[in-house]
């Protein structure tokens, strides 16, 4: 059974790179929710999750790139949203699935709906573990021509160990036919243990230094998230409602980093190292939305009020020798809080004529953030108000044609993780410091869309946007101490003009086939140490699915993708390729199923390269991903499933927070 990452490869408007990366129309600027919600487990890097999350619990994924108002106004390219399954009438049902991939990855998961009268039930969890060894990164940095020479090479090996699990329940209390009430509680935990061993020559003008360094840095992630919807039906038609929603979400992140050297250069003399970084951080969320449609308007508003707090608790440890013990370092030691406060009221109208569809809102959001250092008892305060419009007019043609354009504005805030001061070192020659002062982008997107249904489906789009004030990971070779620093700044002008074609048609009743592409021209420039930095180019991806379901519940598929570099305004990543092929039997006929796949059977490795430079350097990072991989699973259904648990309208949809990856 395929994962819901591997799942995406074959979504319209979505790929995923080789380092398994999803991208939404070429770009990583968007938010990810389930059935509606945010998840604390996708908050900060969900592929981790998504990998290990299995397809066949996914009812579909929508992609929604011009969102009306009543959706939260952050995701600069758009919306994922995974609609999980959860059909049963009276009884239950329920699925279990056990699967093994190479590299070591096994997994399990199962669910369990209820259903009884006016009370339903969805019980579900699931664990899995990701092992590898043996995976080669280099760094290689050099100074250009006319600036004092340096050097950075080095190679080393890496080993992976990931674990993660996740479980919940969400109830479901129809009280009489108009009022109803849910609850949903998900608790998860995990980590990313990853050591590495390298080795290190490094030239800074006439020295030359040489050493061994064996590092470990260990993620953790674990909390909760909790739901509680009450929804309130008229009598006079169905889809008048009123719903209010209250959310808590609790999370901690750790990170320690132990770096050692050894086999040193006499001229080496630094210390071993540790680090830690306690990260915590609290959301709570109170919503109230109402929705009233009329003879041919359809009026929807609500208020909502998500108040944050995150807190970085960040400590350095240096070797003495003479002590023979680590002995803090205060310079790099502090204590991080950050309150991020947001009250939001939308309006949204729409008009249905006969073959007219016009769709209009606004949404009126007002942002407060404060920081504190605790060591130096120091502040970072911003305040901003923003008015975010969304239009959009569909036109119904004949045979089952359609013609649509919208336009919106999308806002994206920092995240606390981007925000949080604290300098990541686990790599010798290389910091990573987020930035107290970064503002919320905002971005103009317009989007013309052609559709046609009449046997498959075909869709086709152009896509314009810009953006004047993007937040940028920006690389500077700071020549005295002979390391780069990277960090973000809102220093970005970014401009995209792309499109895409969605295609999906039955050759046969037992034969389909799909075929996706996206095609953009990105421009960006940004002021970097007084030095205006440009880059422009393009990027894209095509891919193609097809699928064959024979006689006695055999089912056949293959799918690949081609995915162009991504342009930075530093830099590029090398392009990207993916071939898969898979089948399926049904052992009992649709209660136990035998899958089984292999992925870029032909490649055991693949290299990630990122190539970045500046005005004094030129930077390559090369990271041989495991690209072979083979995978089986066993999935079993039980019980009898008809109907629905019935759920609420509208739930909470904190979409407003940048999506980060490492």
């Amino acid at each position: 059974m395929l994962s819901v990452l591997d799942m995406m490869r074959k979504v319209p408007l979505l790929s995923v790179d080789a380092d398994d990366n999803v991208k939404l129309k070429g770009t990583g600027n968007y938010r990810i929710l389930i059935n509606g919600k945010p998840s604390g487990v996708l908050t900060r890097d969900p592929k981790e999750y998504l990998r290990s999350m299995p397809a066949n619990g996914v009812q579909k994924i929508e992609v929604i790139t011009t969102p009306p108002s009543k959706y939260e106004s952050e995701g600069l390219s758009g919306i994922i949203n995974i609609i999980t399954s959860k059909k049963v009438a009276n009884g239950y049902n329920g699925n279990v699935n056990a699967r093994m991939q190479q590299p070591f990855s096994p997994g399990l998961n199962a669910n369990l709906t209820i259903k009884q009268g006016d009370f339903g039930a969805n019980l579900y969890g699931g664990t899995g573990v990701w092992r590898v060894d043996g995976v080669r990164v280099t760094d290689i940095r050099n100074s250009k021509p006319g600036y004092p020479l340096s050097s950075l090479y080095n190679i080393g090996h890496q080993k992976t160990d990931n674990f993660w699990a996740w479980g919940g329940g969400e109830l479901s209390y129809e009280i009489d036919s108009l009022n109803l009430i849910t609850a949903e509680i998900n608790p998860y935990g995990g980590y990313n243990q990853q050591d590495l061993g390298q080795r290190y020559d490094i030239t800074n003008g006439a020295d030359v230094i040489a050493y061994n360094m064996n590092s470990s840095t260990r993620y953790e992630w674990r909390g909760t998230d909790y739901t509680v919807n009450y929804q309130k039906g008229f009598k006079d038609k169905k889809e008048h409602l009123v719903t209010f929603s209250y959310k808590f979400f609790d999370n901690e992140e750790p990170q320690l980093n132990n770096v050692n050297f050894f086999n040193r250069s006499s001229n080496f003399t630094d210390p071993n190292y540790r680090q830690n970084n306690i990260s915590k951080s609290q959301e709570q969320t109170a919503q109230l939305d109402y929705i009233n449609p009329f003879n041919k308007i359809t009026v929807e508003a609500g208020v909502k009020a998500i108040f944050r707090s995150g807190e970085s608790n960040f400590q350095s440890f240096l070797f003495d020798d003479a002590a023979n013990a680590y002995v803090l370092d205060p310079q790099q030691s502090n204590v991080y809080s950050n309150n991020q406060n947001i009250y939001g009221v939308y309006n949204t109208y729409t008009l249905k004529m006969k073959d007219w569809t016009f769709k209009a809102g606004a949404r009126l959001e007002g942002t407060y953030v404060t920081g504190v250092f605790e060591s130096t008892n120091s502040k970072v305060k911003t305040d901003y108000f923003n008015l975010i419009p969304s239009v959009s007019f569909n036109r119904t043609l004949k045979n089952s044609q359609s013609v649509s354009l919208g336009f919106t504005q999308r806002i994206q805030r920092p995240g606390i993780w981007d925000l949080n001061p604290f300098v990541d070192s686990s790599r010798p020659g290389f910091e990573y410091v987020g930035n107290p002062d970064l503002e919320a982008v905002l971005s103009n997107n317009f989007e013309l869309t052609y559709s046609n249904f009449k046997k498959g489906s075909l869709n086709v789009s152009l896509t314009y946007n810009f953006a004047n004030n993007t937040q940028q990971r920006v690389f500077q070779f700071i020549e005295a101490e002979n390391l780069t620093r990277i960090t973000s700044l809102n220093i970005g002008k970014d401009k995209l003009l792309g499109t895409n074609v969605n295609f999906n048609y039955p050759i046969t009743p037992k034969w389909n086939l799909s075929l996706s592409g996206n095609l953009n021209y990105i421009w960006l420039e940004g002021m970097i140490n007084g030095v205006l930095t440009k880059n422009s180019g393009v990027t894209g991806y095509a891919s193609f699915n097809s699928s064959y379901k024979f006689e006695k519940t055999w089912k056949a598929t293959i799918s690949g993708n081609y995915g162009a570099p991504d342009v930075m305004l530093q830099g590029q990543s090398n392009n990207y390729y993916y071939l898969g092929f898979g089948g399926s039997k049904d052992i009992i006929k649709d209660k136990l199923t035998f899958s089984a796949s292999v992925a870029n059977p032909f490649q055991k490795f693949r290299a990630f390269r990122s190539y970045t430079e500046g005005p004094n350097f030129t930077q390559e990072r090369i990271r041989e991903n495991y690209f072979r991989r083979i995978f089986c699973s066993l999935n079993w259904k039980f019980g009898k499933l008809e109907g629905s648990i019935k759920k609420s309208e509208r739930s909470i949809n904190n979409d407003d927070t940048k999506k980060s990856s490492n």
